[in-house]
């Protein structure tokens, strides 16, 4: 049976995105798998599939889309509805999310034995699609290195239909303890643990579980808890048209650099690099190569910061 070299699980969704400079024409697709699969692929990784479901009403966009991308999948396409948010930024930066759509469950009964076969799996969840069971089933079914962005894990549909932010943490304890890479961001990381400073967030992480902790920082960079010490990641200085999915597409450069260097901070250097230049376009056509990614990550590097054990 011929490897994956990632896999990423999670619906994808079909989007609205308003920001200040731009406005979609329309839903076009995104969501955390499906964006850190795309960069992982442009970024130099071979074989990239995908897990999720999706409605009879995007079904068949979504098999076109992701054919012309290269990304190989198992969906269920039976349900009504596919995902989405409509997602509207302010002139800080700070977003709402209002429920489009709510896609079908991933679960280890459904999910596709060939698919089990990949070096690395990208657990990338949008709203709730997945859970404990699944991720206890890759970590005792499959070999490869488990990644989470647990975005999808803290959201709940509030009132209206807008995302509210909510964590069990003792549910969460038991999947951070499965995995080994665990990516919030700053207002996911204090969801998760209650701590406001991203520093205690990173050292809360790590007390919950999580192998090797991340948490993004916008336009501030990221941190990485490595062998005890953090690791101040600096952020390539850009103008942001459109926020979203760069913390997907930072897991997955990540990842495509992970695997070639087994080095974690530069691969964390790589993938804020890679994050810069999605911010920079909207959709899913975002140009990305590996040349300027390295380019742009030589251009930070002499900032990067390493500071005393926690």
């Amino acid at each position: 049976m011929l490897q994956f070299d990632l896999v990423g699980i999670g619906n994808p969704v079909y989007d609205i995105i308003v920001t200040p400079e731009v406005t979609t024409d329309g839903r076009i697709l995104s969501g955390c798998s499906t964006n850190a699969c795309l960069a992982a692929k442009r970024l130099g990784m071979k074989r990239v599939g995908m897990v999720g479901c999706v409605g009879r009403d995007f079904a068949e966009r979504f098999s076109h889309d992701m054919s012309n991308y290269g990304i190989e999948v198992s969906v269920d396409a039976t349900g009504r509805e596919t995902g989405g948010f409509r997602l509207v930024y302010d002139e800080t930066g700070n977003r709402t999310l209002d429920v489009l759509g709510v896609a079908g469950k991933i679960t280890a009964k459904t999910f596709p034995e060939d698919f089990l076969n990949s070096k690395f799996f990208l657990i990338g969840p949008i709203l709730g699609e997945l859970d404990l069971e699944l991720i206890e089933f890759l970590r005792s079914a499959a070999s490869g290195i488990l990644f989470l962005d647990p975005q999808g894990l803290v959201r709940l549909i509030g009132d209206g239909r807008r995302v509210i932010h909510i964590c069990d943490r003792g549910q969460f304890r038991k999947i951070a303890g499965l995995v080994d890479f665990v990516k919030p961001n700053e207002p996911e990381s204090e969801t998760i643990t209650a701590q406001k400073d991203p520093i205690l967030a990173l050292k809360a992480l790590r007390d919950l579980g999580a192998r090797v902790p991340i948490v993004t920082l916008a336009e501030r960079g990221s941190l990485l808890l490595n062998d005890g010490h953090v690791c101040r990641i600096p952020a390539f200085a850009t103008r942001a048209v459109d926020p979203t999915g760069a913390g997907d597409v930072y897991a997955g450069s990540f990842i495509s650099e992970f695997a070639r260097t087994d080095d974690m901070v530069e691969s964390a250097l790589f993938a804020s690099a890679a994050a810069s230049l999605m911010v920079e376009q909207i959709g899913p056509g975002f140009r990305m190569n590996r040349e300027t990614v390295l380019g742009r990550k030589g251009a930070i590097r002499d900032k990067l910061v390493t500071e005393a054990a926690i």
